[in-house]
């Protein structure tokens, strides 16, 4: 993700939502600088309250600039500094990571990790003490406050420290708590979800573009469609079927439509899609 993509206003500061605490995000980088950034504009931590870390010095002193927060390439003084550990480096460099900061954990501070198919008792086995941990899996929706994270707690975590987690995810969206097993269900549906909606959204607007609307009045049309058709399910809590019947008139336009769907499979096929990310995410976490 390149630097103007993270630009935000640091807005007048208040009191922040998350005091006395202080959080390092340990590998700032495509998820970790969505957070960072939700953050400050959210009033969540104020900018003294955050360090983060990345692999580069370049890196850490553009976003230091850009966020005006410390940021090192320092990961044991970043856990040293910390009372929140947030782990958003790759899976495959976890192991490494915890292993680096391995003489800065205690059993004070709160360890919560994003990255994907790596579960909790991994993360407390290689610290080698009754820490706590959470696992996340947030999706890139986040953003813009529009995502939604997935929280399981492992074994040593108490209800205050996921009730914080909570808060922390809740800044970039909407969160669930779920059991662990729950998790690579998780990855596929909701991690990987973006990706087939916009897909729907690109073949919604080139099926626009095709009956003969301009191609920005179609996208346009589709992406608000689908945005508003998600508002829909969120905030009147009406079942997507019923949803869908209240559009769908006896021998109108949206039954053909609908027909044309369910023979072409859609909906067997977004199934599927779901299954076979899941499938993929429990190979991924068992190695």
């Amino acid at each position: 993700m390149a630097n103007d993509d993270l630009k935000i206003e640091i807005p007048t500061l208040g009191p922040a939502s998350l005091p006395g605490i202080k959080v390092a995000v340990l590998g700032a980088g495509k998820m970790g600088g969505i957070l960072l950034q939700a953050f400050l504009k959210n009033n969540l931590l104020h900018p003294e309250q955050i360090i983060a870390t990345v692999a580069h010095p370049e890196r850490a002193q553009a976003l230091s600039v850009q966020f005006q927060v410390e940021v090192t390439t320092d990961n044991l003084a970043a856990a040293r500094a910390a009372d929140i550990l947030l782990v958003g480096v790759k899976p495959t460099q976890v192991p490494a990571l915890i292993e680096e900061i391995k003489p800065a954990l205690t059993p004070q501070k709160l360890i919560v990790s994003f990255a994907a198919s790596v579960k909790t008792s991994a993360i407390e086995e290689a610290a080698g003490i009754n820490i706590p941990v959470i696992r996340a899996m947030p999706n890139t929706p986040s953003m813009l406050a529009a995502g939604v994270t997935a929280l399981c707690p492992g074994r040593f975590v108490s209800g205050d420290q996921l009730v914080t987690a909570q808060k922390i995810f809740n800044t970039v969206g909407r969160s669930v708590i779920v059991d662990e097993k729950h998790m690579d269900a998780v990855t596929g549906l909701s991690g990987s979800g973006p990706a087939y909606v916009y897909i729907i959204v690109e073949s919604l607007a080139e099926a626009g573009v095709n009956v003969g609307l301009p191609r920005d009045v179609a996208t346009l049309l589709a992406a608000q469609t689908v945005f508003g058709a998600a508002r829909m399910v969120l905030e009147t809590g009406y079942h997507p079927a019923l949803l869908k019947d209240q559009v769908t008139t006896p021998a109108g336009c949206t039954v053909d439509g609908i027909l044309e769907l369910e023979e072409g499979g859609l909906r067997v096929t977004l199934i599927k899609a779901v299954k076979r990310a899941t499938e993929r995410a429990k190979q991924l976490a068992a190695g």
